[in-house]
């Protein structure tokens, strides 16, 4: 398929790990229409928007902390087809950096956003919650446990 026959929406992840061997998620609450689930802190990269840059901004408005951004740690993609909600088919393509705390402290910055909390999670525990979490949660927990993701002294 063309690429100009579908819709894409770029969005941009922050993976980052301390020295306890914790992850930083956030809890995305579904805006009513989806179902609420932990993933990792990041969204929708903007239009005029360099990734690398949305994955700092995102990470501070979900979680409170300042970031460096790191390597490009692994760049998934999901697709849907037509439905009732959407017109055209659809590429949801993720990247996902390593980062590193630099400043901030933990609490959820936007108001009315898709965030309601961030908070750390021993990765050896990921897959124990109860709630649901996104496939790149399990994804970025495979990635510490081969030990590319840096530890942030956080």
């Amino acid at each position: 398929m063309h690429f100009t026959e579908y819709d894409t929406r770029l969005a941009a992840y922050a993976v980052i790990v301390n020295e306890a061997d914790e992850i930083l998620l956030t809890w995305y609450n579904g805006e009513g229409m989806l179902a609420p689930k932990w993933t990792l802190p990041g969204g929708g990269v903007e239009f005029d928007e360099a990734v690398a840059d949305a994955v700092v901004r995102e990470v501070y408005e979900e979680s409170g902390y300042h970031v460096e951004v790191g390597p490009l740690l692994a760049a998934p993609h999901f697709t849907l087809m037509n439905s009732d909600e959407l017109a055209r088919p659809f590429r949801s393509q993720r990247f996902l950096y390593a980062a590193a705390i630099v400043g901030g402290q933990l609490g959820t910055t936007e108001v009315g956003g898709t965030t309601d909390l961030a908070r750390w999670v021993p990765l050896g525990a990921v897959r124990d919650l109860a709630e649901e979490r996104a496939d790149i949660v399990d994804l970025a927990v495979s990635l510490a446990h081969r030990e590319v993701v840096p530890r942030s002294d956080r």
